[in-house]
């Protein structure tokens, strides 16, 4: 069997088509990689990416990619809902077939050095690529956003794994590094007041003593007149999708707020569909066995049950990985 590796890098642009559109040009027209999805977010106004194929074209396009959004994207003038320190804020690698997770961490290190190398952009090795155990979680090296990178790469346990002690001026620094499929997951809460997110994200993420594994903040999506709980699910065999979202409900009843739906950003292994159906099903008394539905009837069912928005079974990996 061929290795694959899966990429899905974020870039701080959700508004521009045009210029998501040059972004993106690498990842197409190559027979052994198949982009999987585009995702712009003008709220975010950010792009996730994810794409699959041979590791070596993968990361030549990955790197032809950072370069046209170095280019591309002004951090001085960003502005959106998502944490964010650099125009391409972060880049995982995730090992599909036949690759170790080894192989991926040396992959995240030779795009790190030719990033820096060709478009002096400063780079973090990150999760189970990082150097340094204050460096391992996304939000620690985000912590202070773009606008306080600057001061941030100045501090001795802030230097860059690749480039000087300073920002690219216009593309900030970004964080590449190998990571196991994480799950990006977004709850709609039927309100505007953003103290209710913020205190939710507080009692579910595991930095304030909720779930483990689970990252959380708060979101604003101006535009259609709502919050959110924005989030990633790092290990979704420890706390899947049905356990957040319960508890996110059962979190928004003490300020009279429903939910009304939610979104998953980027691929998602099937088995985390799967896993949470059969909790949902339980609960209605259905005996059906889940293991032997189609990936679309699980995609259908679970649109049904979380109220799942602008998600298609294209976005579903069929290997558990």
């Amino acid at each position: 069997m061929a290795k694959i590796v899966e990429c899905i890098p974020n870039y701080s642009e959700g508004k521009d088509l045009a210029k998501i559109e040059r972004i993106v040009a690498p990842y197409k027209n190559n027979p052994k990689i198949k982009l999987l999805s585009v995702e712009p977010d003008a709220n975010y106004n950010r792009t996730v990416v994810t794409v699959l194929g041979d590791p070596e074209e993968v990361k030549k396009a990955v790197i032809e990619s950072i370069g046209i959004a170095t280019k591309e994207i002004d951090m001085n003038v960003h502005k959106g809902e998502h944490k964010r320190m650099g125009a391409t804020d972060v880049v995982p690698f995730l090992p599909i077939q036949e690759m170790t997770t080894e192989e991926c961490n040396e992959i995240s290190r030779e795009v790190g050095k030719a990033v820096w190398e060709k478009f002096q952009l400063p780079v973090f090795l990150y999760e189970s690529t990082a150097t340094a155990p204050n460096r391992v979680s996304l939000p620690d090296i985000r912590k202070g956003e773009y606008e306080g990178m600057a001061e941030k790469l100045k501090q001795p346990e802030w230097a860059p794994d690749f480039g000087e002690r300073a920002p690219h001026p216009t593309a900030g620094v970004t964080a590449i590094g190998c990571r196991m499929p994480l799950i990006a997951f977004n709850i709609n809460l039927a309100t505007t007041d953003m103290s209710i997110p913020k205190e939710i994200a507080k009692d579910i993420r595991f930095s304030s003593g909720g779930f483990r594994f689970i990252q959380a903040g708060p979101a604003e999506i101006l535009d259609k007149g709502f919050v959110q709980v924005t989030m990633n699910i790092k290990d979704y065999t420890k706390n899947p999708i049905y356990r957040i979202m319960e508890t996110v409900k059962m979190e928004a009843k003490r300020w009279g707020i429903k939910v009304t739906g939610c979104e998953i950003i980027g691929a998602t292994p099937l088995a985390a569909l799967a896993d949470s159906l059969k909790y949902y099903l339980a609960c209605d008394g259905i005996k059906d066995d889940v293991d032997a539905m189609s990936m679309e009837k699980i995609v259908e069912l679970m649109i049904k049950y979380l109220g799942l928005t602008d998600f298609n079974v294209y976005k579903v990996l069929e290997k558990n990985i």
